[in-house]
């Protein structure tokens, strides 16, 4: 990461970050203002933690140890920055372990197909993988989502302290070898900790350059 595209991840997510739509149905999306990047993963992987830390706010997206509790899709504007660049943060439903009903994890699928095979603006999906973990087969199950819709998505590991440098690599080149397997998947693994910090001005960085002027 060059130096002038960090800056430029550290400017837009200094910019204001404010919610503004929650979405339970497919009909009920917002109107499309700016590059989205939806973050996606199984519940408790990290989701409202990595967002928190990736705007410096605190409370942005409420964290729980109660996996389901984000149970809609929840749209934040951020930006615009001092350059004018905006981007839209979608953070999605947890999947995989969520203690809820079985009909409503079948609305989160279906709301969650929906939207990510028809919305536009949708730039890039992050399907977040527990880096203590690797990838599910219910992880792989939206790999393949993603990859039938032709929506570009990038695998980032979370909470990445919990393993030692040589083992974090380990995980790292194992899931870039699987993910290079798919047309859709990005190439770079971003690896991140919401706890240290590690890992996030890179982040901003990619995404700062998925974002738009105006």
């Amino acid at each position: 990461m060059s130096d002038e595209a960090l800056e430029a991840g550290r400017l837009l997510f200094a910019a204001p970050c404010q919610f503004f739509h929650a979405a339970q149905r497919a009909d009920d999306l917002p109107a499309r203002r700016a590059p989205e990047v939806a973050f996606a993963g199984r519940s408790n992987v990290g989701k409202s933690s990595l967002l928190n830390a990736l705007t410096g706010q605190k409370a942005l997206a409420r964290t729980s140890k109660l996996p389901g509790r984000t149970q809609q899709l929840n749209f934040f504007e951020l930006g615009p920055d001092a350059a004018g660049r905006r981007l839209v943060l979608v953070d999605m439903p947890g999947y995989g372990f969520a203690r809820v009903s079985a009909g409503l994890l079948k609305h989160w699928s279906a709301l969650i197909r929906q939207y990510l095979r028809g919305r536009g603006t949708l730039a890039r999906v992050l399907v977040l993988i527990d880096a203590r973990h690797g990838p599910k087969p219910i992880d792989r199950e939206l790999f393949d989502l993603l990859d039938g819709a032709a929506v570009s998505w990038q695998a980032v590991l979370t909470k990445c302290d919990a393993l030692s440098p040589a083992d974090l690599d380990a995980r790292r080149k194992t899931l870039a070898a699987e993910v290079a397997r798919h047309p859709a998947g990005h190439p770079d693994i971003q690896v991140t900790s919401a706890e240290t910090g590690a890992g996030i001005p890179e982040l901003r960085a990619a995404l700062a350059g998925l974002s738009a002027f105006g």
